[in-house]
């Protein structure tokens, strides 16, 4: 054991790289008799595979300390499991140094780790690198081949790029028996093209791909090698412009789609999908039977009919939802009623995050989301930004006899819990909880929150979501339409919720 003092020496560096500090320790301290694992002060020896697996457990800069000073910590830093590296994890100041200097430090404490690290035995690997963009593509080559070793389960690669050129991901890994064990793969900042040399990703449950250049055609090369599939996540993966689900993933239960400026249409073979998330522009949208898919989340940010479009699509699309969020930023057309039906529907949440809505839309016209929901147990209504509407009831002559109109016949008498943020004034939001108040004869919670949502407040640090002068005027003008309007006609088992501005609501 003589020539322990050159390795020593070796990961005294990698410790300086990791932790950015000096090491006390040198090879002289480590006596060649030395006993691995040995409690100072006491005649107990600790197997050394029960030492590997506590050195497993430290975060990685514990881990690289510990390996300065005791040769077993030494020996199982070399198949550490756990390699988390960023430039947080390494202790590099972000804010000390000029770019090319934090880059320049990052690479170099990342080429300790990998070079003194033997490749075995990691099962996870996450490598992020902002605030870092200019890492030669030879760098991440070597990196990534150390680290996607056979057993390895966990494997993330985060880059920061600026420009049009990404790092072109080694697909040719992931063709041998390093990929076969990967059960969560997180790709972002880079691009992916040769899919045709991906083997079978028999054991890969998670799939999350941001910013990552890869075509539908390419997507599908990748997915079709990857049956075990539970949960596929793309976020800003504008190559895409059909994305196609294959119907060999049997068990993929979460589909999540946000963001794909391209993205023309989804089709979706995947029989057992439970959980699907959408956020863009309208697109075609097509789910196969879709028998088991209980929760849709749909946010529709370029579109001035997303709940028009989810009256009349989704209760063909997905016939035994149970829960559904929609979210659109500024919807112009009243929603129709329609002739399908959300058989099962439980919960639903609409949210519309427009300062200024259209004097042409009406709220009443929500009503046919409930008519369409036989089973509706909750709704929720929230108007996320302040909303100020020049349709107040209170300025309406003919204000009290307007409410006298029904919006439906339709009873709605699994409704229990209704809350609606953004409460205001206007005539048809008045009309659409009045008839609320009739038709859910199970109603026992109503809430009419003239904030912008105080469920929703910064409760960490005691403030709400801000108001201005001018909403602030309108939610007075909401109070005074819930004292004239609806709270005498609140039946006796209903619970009447009224949330109005205080002291935390104000800009300042």
């Amino acid at each position: 054991m003589a020539d322990m003092g050159k390795p020593q020496q070796m990961e005294v560096r990698n410790h300086d790289a990791i932790t950015g500090e000096g090491s006390s320790c040198s090879a002289a301290e480590i006596k060649p008799d030395s006993h691995c694992g040995e409690i100072v002060g006491s005649q107990v020896q600790l197997p050394e595979d029960i030492l590997h697996r506590i050195h497993a457990l430290m975060p990685m800069r514990d881990a690289a300390q510990a390996a300065c000073v005791s040769l077993a910590f030494l020996r199982s830093w070399r198949c550490y499991p756990n390699l988390i590296i960023s430039v947080d994890s390494l202790c590099i100041n972000e804010y000390g140094s000029r770019y090319d200097e934090l880059t320049t430090d990052f690479i170099t404490r990342v080429e300790h780790i990998m070079q003194n690290h033997s490749g075995m035995g990691v099962k996870e690997f996450r490598l992020q690198s902002y605030p870092c963009s200019t890492i030669d593509p030879s760098y991440l080559d070597h990196w990534i081949q150390v680290a996607m070793t056979p057993g390895i389960k966990e494997f993330e690669l985060s880059l920061f790029e600026i420009g049009d050129i990404k790092y072109s991901f080694p697909c040719s890994l992931l063709s041998t028996e390093r990929g076969s064990s990967i059960q969560s793969l997180m790709l972002s900042g880079c691009s992916i093209h040769s899919t045709a040399q991906v083997g079978c990703m028999s054991s890969l449950t998670n799939l999350n791909l941001y910013e990552v250049d890869i075509s539908g055609e390419e997507l599908l090369c990748f997915l079709s090698n990857s049956c075990a599939l539970e949960k596929i996540s793309l976020s800003n993966c504008n190559n895409i412009i059909c994305l196609e689900i294959p119907s060999q993933l049997q068990k993929l239960n979460i589909l999540s789609v946000l963001d794909c400026q391209m993205l023309e249409m989804i089709d979706s073979n995947a029989p057992n999908l439970s959980t699907f998330s959408c956020t863009g522009h309208q697109i075609h949208i097509s789910l196969g039977h879709a028998l088991q898919v209980k929760e849709i989340r749909f946010d529709c940010h370029y579109s001035s009919n997303a709940l028009y479009y989810a009256i009349t699509n989704l209760p063909f699309i997905v016939p035994n939802l149970q829960t559904l969020f929609l979210s659109t930023i500024d919807e112009t057309i009243n929603t129709p009623m329609t002739l399908g039906k959300f058989l099962q529907l439980k919960f639903l949440e609409i949210t519309l995050s427009a300062s200024n809505f259209s004097p042409d839309f009406d709220f009443s016209s929500l009503v046919s989301f409930l008519d369409a929901s036989p089973a509706l147990e909750t709704f929720i209504l929230r108007i996320s930004m302040p909303t100020i509407r020049h349709d107040s009831i209170l300025e309406d002559p003919d204000g009290d006899s307007s409410l006298l109109q029904c919006l439906s016949d339709c009873y709605h008498d699994n409704l229990k819990n209704v809350m609606i943020t953004g409460f205001c004034s206007a005539k048809s939001m008045v009309q659409l909880t009045i008839h609320i108040m009739q038709k859910a004869r199970s109603l026992d919670c109503l809430t009419l929150d003239t904030t912008r949502g105080h469920d929703r407040r910064f409760a960490n640090i005691d403030r709400c979501w801000p108001l201005t002068e001018e909403a602030l005027v309108e939610a007075g003008k909401a109070r005074v339409a819930i004292e004239r309007y609806i709270e005498a006609g609140v039946p006796p088992s209903v619970n009447l919720k009224i949330i109005e501005p205080c002291s935390k609501c104000t800009y300042r």
